[in-house]
């Protein structure tokens, strides 16, 4: 990947609030074949990063890609673990919420951004939001260097919840249409892959070979059945304590709890056909048309 240096995408600003610090990146020392997971949040992020550790070590069903793999950007990290990924010896894979312009990009690395309907994502970060733990709040919003306000309470009222965060670009959390928009910008770029929920949820083995082609990664035929098993949602939802974040300790519940429904389209009993068509039209004027379908479809990319 060393080719891919001339009009290298440059960071143009920060972005730090409760939960991130882009500046942690500054000074992150990238090596080859490195693997970033990008995503705005509850699109598919642990899921790829399961996939991404089955396939690094095919199909071990040991590997702990939440304890390995951390959100490098994620503020309150502790500095053991930052220190864990420096001095991994295998190939290391990390996750960041950021959007791209706020991210130290480096041409050594492969970056898989994976994507989701906005409304399928707020149904999924309403359930995580509303079982954080007491000590979940605490860390988020009183560790020292918060830029902001803090994480409040969700609202119990999904489609309020919805609606807010429709209407004030991500609030409480960070904006959903830069983040996409950051990422789509950069779809042709050769160590830059878009994966989508949807054709995660359509055809696992089929992205997943795809994955693995992207990542250089060569699975032996006979181990593809145990890799592509592992990365099922029924299996991920049977051991969960090895993909959520810390074991699970920041919801109620556990782990269990992290790893939810993995389903799409719940919103559809909820919102009503006025409230969906706000969502598509801000999608269509915030994204462009094809950014927009490739969003709510997964086709186009």
């Amino acid at each position: 990947m060393s080719e891919i240096v001339s009009d290298w995408p440059r960071k143009t600003r920060e972005l730090q609030n409760h939960h991130m610090d882009s500046t942690l990146w500054d000074d992150f020392p990238f090596r080859d074949d490195d693997i970033v997971v990008a995503t705005y949040a509850k699109a598919g992020t642990t899921w790829t990063q399961q996939i991404v550790g089955q396939l690094l070590y095919d199909g071990d069903p040991e590997v702990a890609i939440g304890q390995i793999s951390p959100w490098w950007d994620m503020r309150i990290l502790p500095p053991e673990v930052r220190e864990m990924v420096l001095t991994q010896a295998h190939r290391r894979v990390v996750k960041t919420h950021l959007p791209a312009d706020a991210l130290v990009m480096s041409p050594k690395a492969r970056y898989l951004y994976v994507a989701r309907d906005g409304r399928d994502v707020i149904w999924s970060l309403h359930n995580h939001h509303s079982n954080h733990t007491e000590l979940a709040f605490q860390l988020i919003n009183d560790t020292p260097g918060r830029v902001g306000p803090p994480l409040p309470r969700a609202d119990p009222d999904i489609r309020r919840y919805f609606m807010t965060w429709l209407e004030n670009d991500g609030t409480p959390y960070w904006s959903f249409w830069e983040n996409i928009a950051t990422w789509w910008a950069l779809r042709d770029r050769p160590n830059v892959k878009l994966v989508h929920f949807a054709n995660l949820k359509a055809d696992l083995a089929g992205q997943m070979r795809e994955i693995a082609d992207f990542l250089d990664v060569d699975i032996p035929q006979a181990k593809w059945p145990e890799v592509v098993e592992h990365c099922t949602f029924d299996y991920m939802k049977a051991n969960p304590e090895r993909s959520a974040p810390g074991g699970g300790m920041f919801w109620e519940g556990g782990a269990n709890t992290f790893i939810n429904k993995g389903t799409n389209g719940r919103w559809r009993d909820v919102l009503s056909p006025a409230e969906s068509l706000a969502y598509e039209r801000m999608a269509a004027e915030k994204l462009g048309a094809d950014c927009a379908h490739w969003l709510a479809t997964g086709e186009g990319a």
